[in-house]
């Protein structure tokens, strides 16, 4: 299985656990430095910046701790905006992608005056340059380019195919960026590309990488003498159960004909590569059961806190952390078990026919790889209050989110 605060003492989590409540999110800020590090080392003497994908995990000590590394961030929506300026990321380090920016998140966004704004469609540049327009601001945009490449990945996580909501279909870029140019109140400053996400097969960059460079030379080609970034996007995999992740030295390798080719820093997205596998779900059992053929670790978090194996069939790593033993169990028996939730659907599960030992009611279990994608896309589905969340940073720990409580569910309605 993949790196994981379970490079922690199981006396660590279990003191969590004990203290906190369950469920609960652990982050392990080494972990997370070292993939940093492990990023930036791989691109050496290529010029880069990493503008951290927020949307991974956006926590505000997760973010403080990017900026302390020298990252930026890539935002997707004017909540996200709101998170970086709280964390201390100036606007300078902040682009914002996705497809439906709504007018509000553009004034926010030209008012931080952010590194980029990666116009997506006509239309959206048309908005931008309304705004500015209408403020005398000049306003940086980048193109986010859809390349037409075909990842091996979920469907919901490709992004740069065509057909896709993402990105300005190739046929439209140059005309789009001739716009742009003409525009007095705009700034064409970038060209960039994002295919997907998980990607483990270095070749997808690849190819991403040489359609994105015949789109750099044509808007070049028609006057964008400003660009001043090419954007790379994020994407790459980690290992979650048996995946080979693709490692950083071979996404450098895809990219860098980039700004070999044309003397640009590189812009890149990553998110997941770097808190993924930093970080895990602590629940506790709950209870045993069988119906028909299959045997149930019913536990206390369910699809409303980890939604990837519900809405992706996501596979997870399950460990017992602190297996309690009981009279007629042993803490060494193994079980094959599906670890399932509270969740009033039948999609509530964690995992399938996971192998664990010592799962008795009270056993602690760890859901790993949780540390992208984990409680950014949490609900309060079933009325169920959202987890704590907690840092461990050179052998402490401290909460970084406190619980939801039930009166935090109610804030806000009125039966008037």
């Amino acid at each position: 299985m993949g790196e994981s605060v379970l490079t922690l003492a199981h006396s660590t989590l279990e003191d969590i656990a004990g203290e906190v409540g369950t469920p609960v999110y652990v982050y392990d800020a080494d972990a997370i430095r070292a993939s940093y590090e492990r990023l930036t080392r791989a691109f050496g003497t290529v010029p880069h910046k990493v503008f951290y994908s927020v949307k991974s995990n956006s926590n505000l000590a997760i973010l403080h701790l990017m900026k302390e590394l020298g990252a930026g961030a890539d935002i997707v929506s004017g909540g996200e905006l709101a998170r970086t300026q709280a964390a201390g990321i100036p606007g300078s380090d902040v682009v914002f992608s996705g497809v439906g920016k709504t007018r509000p998140e553009l004034q926010a966004a030209i008012d931080a005056k952010l590194c980029l704004i990666n116009v997506e469609s006509r239309g959206e540049a048309e908005a931008i340059g309304e705004l500015a327009a209408d403020f005398g601001s000049v306003v940086n945009c980048g193109i986010r380019v859809n390349p037409d490449v075909t990842t091996d990945t979920h469907p919901y996580t490709q992004t740069g195919e065509q057909g896709m909501k993402f990105g300005v279909p190739t046929d439209e870029v140059v005309p789009l960026a001739r716009w742009i140019v003409e525009h007095p109140n705009l700034s064409l400053r970038g060209v960039g590309m994002h295919i997907g996400s998980q990607i483990t097969n270095a070749d997808n960059f690849r190819d991403g990488a040489e359609k994105l460079s015949v789109l750099v030379e044509s808007v070049l080609e028609a006057g964008a003498t400003e660009v001043a970034w090419i954007g790379v996007g994020g994407g790459l995999g980690i290992r979650y159960t048996d995946e080979r992740p693709l490692p950083a030295e071979e996404f450098t390798a895809a990219v860098s004909i980039l700004h070999q080719r044309f003397g640009f820093p590189l812009a890149l997205e990553p998110g997941r590569f770097l808190v993924g596998n930093a970080g895990c779900v602590l629940t506790r059992c709950l209870y045993l059961k069988r119906s028909g053929n299959r045997e149930f670790a019913i536990v206390d978090a369910g699809m409303n806190d980890l939604l990837r194996p519900s809405l992706y069939g996501a596979v997870h790593g399950i460990v017992t952390v602190t297996p309690v033993p009981d009279e007629k169990s042993s803490a060494s028996r193994h079980q094959v078990v599906d670890v399932v939730g509270p969740i009033c659907e039948s999609g509530d599960f964690l995992g399938r026919q996971v192998q664990l030992s010592g799962c008795e009611p009270g056993a602690l279990l760890a859901v790993l790889s949780a540390g992208a994608y984990g409680f950014t896309m949490s609900s309060n589905y079933n009325s169920r209050p959202r987890p704590v969340e907690v840092l461990v940073e050179g052998g402490c720990w401290r909460i970084v989110r406190e619980r939801e409580s039930v009166q935090d569910l109610l804030r806000g309605e009125s039966i008037n």
